[in-house]
């Protein structure tokens, strides 16, 4: 078996590799001629537009994993097929589930170098990519953000602003209502705007409604200006949701989503891309399982027709995802089945027909 195995492996790995780096090229000329327009437009010089390519390799790396990982097991075992030594190393008493047991584990591998890759390098990268990119193209940061609501003091106190100026720390139509811990209202106030101030908010031309003495209406004071230290939500909450989670680490992520739970502020988009950062590192397990059930029934035209049914397949998984993913950005299905439905679905289709397979 020992034979066997070196034999898998080396008819793999330089498929594997000039497969990797061919589609890496790919994504970086889609990437170039993409953005080419914008280029020229703005004069960038060669080095920064090589710069930028550079920051993209990490990312281009993790795209390209696992349709290069698809391809080389096709090819490599249609290849085994095509040469008759497929049908002789059945015929010597070894399985195909023998037989794919070192690709197996070079899966499992590759899923735990996509995870810690992508965390470590890919993502620091692709944040010096963004951030590269916006300079050269001039592009600023759209954190102003219109009709914002936030929750605070564990959605005791809620803000309700129509407009938030970022560059000023400023918000605008503001209204504000504190309840108590039986969510029964305490105190509503209206103000024309707010201005961040050191570590809390100042009203300014307010309406302030609360109860009277005897606990039976609600009185309404007005203040020019209102200081109170209990409304200190920092600013970054109100602003427009522009950060990304496939640009955070995993901790991060979690941080990030975990603020805009306890700010009450859309979040299910966000925990679907946090939980597809796992089910994307797995991807190489439902390559595996597909391309081994297919690879031994190529028997001509190997090349291009593991190249065209790795692109197939690639694209209907991609496809599957990211209809899931919609769906639980709209909250059709929860941000779980929205990563993971996919995986699962495909990890089903592998093992069925890795069972129905010559072996």
């Amino acid at each position: 078996m020992k034979t066997i195995y070196i034999m898998v492996i080396k008819s793999f790995f330089p498929v594997f590799i000039g497969t990797l780096l061919f589609f890496i090229l790919v994504w970086q000329l889609i990437d170039v001629f993409g953005n080419i327009t914008r280029y020229l437009t703005k004069d960038v010089s060669i080095k920064d537009i090589g710069i930028i390519a550079l920051y993209y390799v990490p990312k281009c790396i993790i795209f390209s994993l696992p349709i290069s990982l698809l391809f080389s097991i096709t090819y490599t075992l249609g290849n085994f097929y095509m040469n008759n030594e497929l049908i002789s190393i059945y015929g010597s008493g070894i399985s195909l589930y023998q037989l794919i047991v070192p690709l197996f584990a070079i899966g499992v591998l590759l899923c735990l170098f996509m995870f810690f890759f992508e965390e470590k390098v890919a993502i620091p990268a692709l944040r010096m990519k963004n951030q590269v990119y916006k300079r050269v193209l001039d592009l600023p940061e759209p954190y102003s953000n219109h009709n914002v609501a936030v929750k605070a003091a564990n959605n005791r106190i809620v803000y309700q602003a129509s407009y938030y100026n970022d560059k000023l720390k400023t918000l605008s139509g503001v209204t504000i209502l504190e309840r108590d811990d039986s969510g029964n209202l305490i105190q509503r106030i209206d103000a024309d705007s707010a201005e961040w101030k050191e570590d809390h908010w100042v009203f300014r031309n307010c309406r302030v409604f609360s109860w009277d003495s005897e606990h039976e209406f609600f009185v309404e004071k007005i203040k020019t200006e209102l200081s109170l230290d209990k409304y200190n939500e920092k600013p970054k909450v109100f602003q427009k949701l522009t950060r990304k989670v496939d640009e955070m680490e995993f901790t991060d992520a979690h941080d990030w989503i975990e603020s805009l739970k306890k700010a009450g502020r859309p979040y299910q988009g966000a925990l679907s891309e946090y939980y597809k950062k796992f089910s994307f590192a797995l991807t190489p397990i439902i390559v595996i399982l597909v391309s081994c059930s297919i690879g031994g029934l190529l028997k001509k035209n190997v090349l291009l027709l593991s190249l065209f049914l790795s692109i197939c397949i690639i694209v209907i998984y991609y496809v599957a995802q990211m209809l899931s993913m919609t769906l639980a950005n709209f909250g059709y299905i929860s941000p779980f089945w929205g990563a993971w439905s996919s995986f699962y679905l495909f990890t089903g289709i592998g093992i069925g027909l890795l069972k129905l397979a010559r072996t």
